[in-house]
């Protein structure tokens, strides 16, 4: 993939990195099995970015609207680096999502009505527990961790800013 990329910039071209694509069918909570299988997994798990897949559309339109001027100064030979401008903390999104049947212990009955409490034996995920066990185990004392813990973070908003634009769908 590295060397298409660079060739299409060598032509005078235009490369958008996405971070994690998210959005439809492609929704991070199913992935909480996938990608931290054990307690160690979760324990090296740090920052994670996303775009939603609106917002790639949205850019590849800004992209490919940009007149013969607009061309030359802000995509021939761009490589640009999509988020949505939040540094996510694997921990917390972790312990947020720790339903598994994704119930925020509110439901609305058919006459509209909101009953409070649903299933409260229902059992958190087990990466779920496995933070709350790990932030003993390394003194976190809340979340998402501090950006010193966390390590990486992308700087995606000179694209957002040279377009004019903002994403629709920031914070999964």
């Amino acid at each position: 993939r590295a060397g298409a990329e660079d060739a299409l910039l060598a032509l005078g071209g235009c490369v958008l990195n996405l971070s994690g694509l998210w959005g439809g069918t492609r929704d991070p909570r199913q992935w909480v099995e996938r990608v931290a299988r054990t307690k160690e997994e979760v324990r090296a798990k740090t920052s994670l970015h996303m775009i939603h897949g609106q917002d790639v559309a949205r850019a590849i339109l800004a992209v490919v609207s940009s007149g013969e001027g607009d061309w030359e100064g802000k995509c021939k030979g761009q490589r640009w680096m999509l988020t949505d401008g939040f540094v996510y903390d694997w921990w917390a999104l972790f312990a947020g999502w720790a339903d598994r049947e994704e119930v925020p212990g509110a439901a609305v009955k058919g006459d509209g009505e909101v009953e409070v409490g649903g299933d409260v034996g229902r059992e958190p995920r087990e990466q779920a527990r496995w933070v709350y066990e790990l932030m003993e185990e390394e003194g976190v004392r809340a979340l998402p961790r501090s950006m010193e813990v966390l390590g990486r973070a992308y700087d995606g908003r000179e694209f957002w800013r040279t377009f004019g634009l903002a994403p629709l769908k920031a914070r999964i």
